[in-house]
């Protein structure tokens, strides 16, 4: 459909609007509808399928707990579940309107019920046990039902407490073995009145929610129908994420998701807080958010937004989150608030000797770059000159760290390609019905032409990916790491939709797929990523953890391989790999590994939690004494000696904050089992006896 026309249906729109709506909704389902199916990639057809996905996208949005809503309220909501589709095509808002009116009327009804259950002493005690799995749980069928879920769920909020109280009370008796330990009564009232603060807290946020940030759930789960990656943003969000995108944002530097009940730390941003911190991982559950010393307020249930508004603050102030480890235990992690720190998201260099071989790692955490100032450094460039400095120490091989990078600026993957190859094709990028595009490294000159191995990871996504598939497909370096890469494959834009109305109000921007990335051999990296030569046990290699695991995720598909020459200068390519193959094997820590993974995926799907505080206490106390088995991992230790090259050592002389940063990384690789066997593989790869290694 041609932007003129689209201009004008939503410039001349507000004439027809009902005077008893608010024209601005039915504008942005409008819009909507118009851009994903015209704009997106790959537009769905709305119809009863799209409806009904929509329709329990938002019933779980807005209750994900199963603590507001009725059995049958979800059978009045469910007359409209293959209608969606038709009321978006005709601006009918009328199931929004039922859904949303009875959401309040329930979470009013929702006060009453937490005060009552907390007005009365918990008896822990008391054989109980709760699932924590809510997709398993069916909506209650009365208001009695419906009463011990609440209940039972406050019940585990208010035995964690005591949990902790009671591990605190231990503590300062062994300090002081004069001090009065309190008894479990006490503690069950400090932590049952904990427990009511911390709902009324919640309830003063649910409060203070306006009719707008309701339906702007509805219209986000139209969004993101189409893909995980594609979401509207209201105009406060959108302000958010301009705020992000300048690096500007303060808080912990970490994303969140929603799974199942639980809110999930999915990805630490390079240089933020929680990055430096070093405590929090991807994987990790956030139970608790306490404002420095204050009472936590426990966030499970809660929706994502309102928990983000928890975890993030004010630079300088400290959030204490209380997590659940992968390994089932529970642990509290103090993080100051700050902004991103840019200069730990910048390339990186170290220098390692073995057998005699000096070899260089790059450590390099995103695809950096700065489109507002040319004079500004990008990771392409500052990829190009550290390599310039390895080669001046007389490296015989190199090392590319892309582990936990999530990716970045397009332009500068292809252009760090090109430091590798002669010239030739990178990456095909696709738009909607068009042929693909080849990007292409023109510049024949040759940064590194010597042994070279890329270390990934299951976090390694988009930009990374392109990169290392690249790499991959011209044979030009051993991949090694997880299993296969994060899986996206696909590009989003962000679109100011107010250019398509004349309201004189903000209705907010689309974030919206539009392109989809295929490698040199016509594969794409969606849902696939990049598939490690060298396949390496993590604690990640058993866990949903990809795009695959995304709800919505566009396929996997091919388009024409294109033609490129192999880089074919390696005397035993294959040879290495399989020797590398061999040691992993039989390595007695990548068992552990392995071992570790598996048992960590047990701990997560194990949903149940009991409610008495004897099998509760032993609960933990078992996870506690089952990671165990697994500390020979902690001291692992490598006897290979990491530096700084030659050009850092003159800075690190009179930069002491440089110095403690880099002695903390040397000592990390120093320990780290994965770039121990990429310098395994690296000092085994030999170039062809007629190719020549440029080292200067």
């Amino acid at each position: 459909m041609p932007l003129l026309f689209l201009v004008t249906i939503f410039t001349s729109y507000q004439t027809n609007a009902s005077t008893d709506t608010d024209p601005k909704d039915k504008v942005l389902i409008t819009i909507l509808k118009y851009v994903l199916t015209q704009g997106h990639y790959e537009p769905k057809q709305i119809d009863d399928t799209f409806s009904e996905n929509v329709f329990n996208a938002f019933i779980e949005n807005l209750d994900p707990s199963k603590r507001y809503f009725l059995q049958s309220d979800i059978d009045e909501f469910a007359a409209y579940k293959f209608q969606i589709d038709d009321q978006i095509n005709n601006e009918d808002l009328s199931f929004f309107y039922l859904v949303y009116e009875r959401l309040i009327e329930r979470t009013n009804e929702s006060k009453d019920y937490y005060k009552e259950v907390l007005n009365e002493k918990f008896d822990f005690n008391k054989k109980e046990t709760l699932d924590a799995d809510i997709d398993k749980l069916p909506f209650a069928s009365s208001k009695e039902v419906l009463f011990n879920t609440w209940y039972q769920q406050l019940k585990f909020s208010t035995l964690s407490r005591v949990y902790d109280k009671i591990n605190a009370e231990d503590d300062k008796k062994k300090e002081d073995e004069n001090y009065v330990v309190k008894s479990l009564d006490e503690l069950e009232i400090e932590a049952r009145e904990a427990t009511l603060e911390s709902m009324n807290d919640l309830y003063e946020r649910i409060d203070e929610l306006t009719y707008s940030d309701w339906f702007s759930i509805y219209a986000n789960c139209i969004a993101e129908e189409f893909d995980p990656h594609t979401s509207y943003f209201d105009p406060s969000v959108k302000k958010r994420f301009d705020i992000s995108m300048a690096g500007k944002l303060e808080g912990i530097g970490a994303r969140l998701q929603k799974k199942n009940d639980y809110t999930s730390v999915s990805e630490l941003i390079s240089g933020g807080p929680a990055w430096k911190q070093g405590e929090l991982e991807v994987g990790d559950l956030i139970l608790k958010v306490a404002q420095g010393n204050k009472e936590p307020l426990d966030i499970v249930g809660m929706r994502l937004d309102d928990a983000i508004e928890f975890i993030k603050g004010e630079k300088g102030s400290e959030v204490r989150l209380t997590v659940k480890k992968l390994d089932g235990t529970t642990k509290i992690i103090s993080i100051i608030r700050d902004v991103v720190e840019l200069e730990e998201t910048f390339v990186k260099s170290s220098v390692v000797k073995k057998d005699g071989k000096t070899f260089g790692i790059i450590n390099l955490p995103k695809f950096y770059i700065d489109f507002g100032e040319q004079s500004y450094r990008n990771s392409a460039t500052d990829m190009a000159q550290e390599i310039a400095r390895l080669k001046t120490e007389n490296i015989e091989g190199l090392v590319i760290d892309l582990r936990n990078n999530g990716g970045g600026s397009l332009e500068t993957a292809i252009e760090i390609s090109g430091l590798f190859i002669n010239k030739g094709p990178i990456v095909q990028v696709k738009y909607r019905d068009r042929e693909p595009d080849v990007r292409k490294d023109e510049d024949s000159k040759i940064q590194w032409n010597g042994p070279l191995v890329i270390l990934v990871n299951e976090l390694s996504a988009s930009a990374s990916e392109i990169f290392a598939a690249a790499m991959q497909d011209y044979k030009r370096a051993v991949i090694i790491g997880g299993k296969q890469t994060y899986g996206k494959g696909t590009v989003q834009s962000v679109l100011d939709i107010n250019r398509y109305h004349n309201l004189k109000e903000d209705i907010g921007a689309l974030k919206m797929t539009i392109q989809k990335f295929y490698r040199i051999n016509g594969g794409s990296t969606q849902l696939e990523g990049v598939h490690s030569d060298i396949m390496l046990p993590s604690r990640y290699s058993y866990m949903e953890i990809g795009e695959r695991d995304l709800p919505n995720a566009l396929k996997f598909d091919k388009v024409k391989e294109v033609q490129y020459t192999l880089w074919n200068n390696y005397d035993n390519f294959d040879q290495v790999i399989n020797n590398s193959k061999k040691r992993v094997a039989t390595n007695k820590f990548f068992k552990l590994i392995d071992s570790n993974a598996k048992w960590l995926k047990s701990a997560q799907d194990d949903t149940l939690i009991h409610l008495d505080l004897e099998d509760y206490k032993k609960d933990l106390e078992n996870n506690i004494t089952q990671s165990l088995q697994f500390k020979d991992l902690k001291d692992f230790t490598t006897n290979l000696t990491y530096t700084s090259p030659f050009y850092e050592q003159e800075l690190i002389k009179s930069d002491v904050d440089l110095a403690e940063k880099r002695v903390a990384w040397h000592k990390n690789l120093k320990k780290d089992i994965y770039i121990e066997e990429a310098i395994n593989v690296l000092s085994e790869l030999k170039l062809k006896p007629e190719y020549h290694l440029v080292k200067n």
